[in-house]
């Protein structure tokens, strides 16, 4: 869950410390992040419910260290998780989910899919994350932790909701982020920039390569010059309609 929902890497879940835990912020101190970077990192309460549990019922009182994860059994009870533990731990969770493959990686990868598409902007997502550039994300920022925490928890409610509903979200459930990716793939390259004409949008201009003479079509495309041609009836567009009339003729005379 530290890192489903927040976004920690492997070594900055074996490296939390007691103290580095503040529940009544929601929040995680990362001490000994990539690189020996140190920032805080918001969490939902989902985590904080799951860790006051295990402190009480499961991690042991005797311990070498103030690690918060520790080894429950074995030669090597109460001692600081290893990476090797914690990933014996994904597999068995893994193998519980029917999950085909699954590494700490991929959690901390789905915590930022996931805030991504429910509407989390990027520079919240990469301070969140502790991106010190935005080589992943397009630009650089810094944002205070407050900022990123109250954007955090605003998404999140919307992420928990997700549990226990149908995996198939509907269209309407999109992200602000998502609409936008959306929206680019009807921008067209032009020779010297873009279209961003909406698809639904007529446009003067949009049968002018079927009027060069330098188009040139093939009897394969003939459906689709025919729906293009009965469009600019429908629409009274005579001088498009011609332009699709002289297109069929010429295909229907090669062809004959």
């Amino acid at each position: 869950e530290a890192m489903l929902l927040g976004g920690l890497r492997r070594c900055e879940v074996l490296g939390l410390r007691l103290g580095d835990i503040r529940p009544g912020e929601r929040r995680l101190f990362i001490a000994e992040g990539k690189g020996g970077h140190q920032r805080i990192v918001p969490v939902s309460q989902r985590f904080f419910t799951s860790l006051a549990s295990y402190l009480a019922a499961e991690r042991p009182e005797s311990c070498a260290d103030d690690h918060v994860f520790v080894a429950l059994k074995g030669p090597r009870r109460g001692q600081p998780l290893s990476a090797a533990g914690l990933d014996e731990i994904v597999s068995g969770a893994r193998g519980r989910a029917g999950i085909e493959h699954l590494t700490c990686h991929q959690l901390r990868h789905t915590c930022f899919t996931r805030l991504l598409v429910r509407g989390m902007s990027i520079d919240a997502i990469a301070t969140l994350l502790g991106h010190k550039t935005l080589a992943m994300t397009m630009i650089y920022a810094r944002i205070a932790d407050k900022t990123v925490a109250e954007e955090y928890f605003k998404v999140t409610e919307k992420v928990e909701a997700l549990y226990g509903q149908p995996r198939q979200l509907p269209r309407d459930d999109e992200g602000s982020e998502m609409r936008k990716l959306r929206g680019e793939m009807h921008r067209r390259m032009l020779g010297n920039g873009h279209c961003a004409r909406p698809v639904e949008t007529d446009c003067h201009f949009e049968s002018i390569c079927e009027s060069c003479t330098f188009f040139i079509t093939t009897i394969e495309l003939r459906p689709t010059l025919q729906k293009q041609r009965d469009d600019a009836e429908n629409k009274g567009q005579i001088a498009r309609q011609k332009i699709f009339d002289g297109l069929l003729e010429r295909l229907d005379n090669e062809a004959s």
